[in-house]
């Protein structure tokens, strides 16, 4: 383990990396432990924009609408791509938007977590402030989503599975996997 460990630090050190996925799989605390591990700076976009923005995002969704807020988010991910070695937690839209889509693959190691449908309603159910799901069917409304977002999702170079265990057993998997990256 420790030279997998040595290898996946080193690929670390050639830029950001960046978690993609659906709300609820874990890309904030995953990723907090993955910086961790790997000993370098953890930024999670969604902060970074209510930054930006002087207000949360519930409240930009409710002012602006989405049209915003994803080109505000654009921005903040363009500004965190700066080659520094990073790991970066975006929003679960965020990939979805070419541009900004585009600026993680050609700047960044992007990887996918990917979890069922189950694990994802159990952890949306216990956090408030999720915009797409204000008045509606978790279950429903993440089920159509997946199938819109996962093949994109997909264009991600490395997939991790996050499933109904603790979110390291999902860090082993990404430390693993970067330690063969080239």
């Amino acid at each position: 383990m420790q030279r997998n460990s040595k290898s996946a630090e080193a690929r670390a050190k050639r830029g950001p990396i960046v978690l993609v996925g659906m709300m609820g799989v874990g890309k904030s605390t995953v990723g907090r432990r993955l910086a961790a591990r790997l000993g370098v700076g953890f930024v999670d976009a969604d902060e970074e924009i209510e930054k930006a923005a002087g207000m949360t995002i519930t409240e930009m969704f409710e002012r602006y609408g989405e049209a915003y807020f994803r080109d505000g988010e654009r921005r903040v991910i363009a500004r965190l791509m700066d080659g520094e070695p990073k790991v970066i937690a975006t929003g679960g839209g965020a990939f979805m938007q070419e541009e900004t889509r585009t600026l993680i693959l050609d700047h960044a190691l992007a990887i996918w977590l990917n979890a069922d449908i189950d694990t994802l309603v159990d952890r949306v159910s216990r956090r408030e402030g999720r915009p797409l799901l204000n008045g509606k069917d978790p279950r429903v409304v993440l089920t159509e989503l997946a199938a819109v977002r996962n093949p994109v999702y997909a264009l991600c170079p490395i997939h991790v599975r996050s499933a109904a265990a603790p979110h390291d057993v999902a860090v082993d998997s990404i430390m693993e996997q970067l330690s063969q990256w080239p």
